[in-house]
């Protein structure tokens, strides 16, 4: 896997990669991270990546990164690991 570059944000960071006939975009934040892979017939190049990284597919990054929080932090408690 081929690291292309970072793209700066406040609250996560973002990661883009080209792998097997993909662009792989990784959002990380803390312990938690999301991933998501862009056939490269899909888009004309990895520049393209950023057109789609738009507010509203930001803020629902956002939003799943506090929901994948609380699932875990749902699960800890209810199996009693701290």
């Amino acid at each position: 896997m081929r690291h292309l570059r970072d793209i700066a944000h406040p609250q996560f960071r973002i990661s883009v990669f080209a792998w097997n006939n993909k662009f792989i975009v990784k959002f990380e934040n803390g312990m938690l991270e999301q991933t998501y892979k862009i056939s490269e017939l899909d888009v004309a190049g990895p520049e393209d990546v950023d057109t789609l990284l738009d507010p509203p597919f930001l803020e629902q990054v956002s939003r799943r990164f506090q929901e994948m929080d609380a699932d875990w932090g749902a699960s800890m408690e209810r199996n009693g690991v701290s």
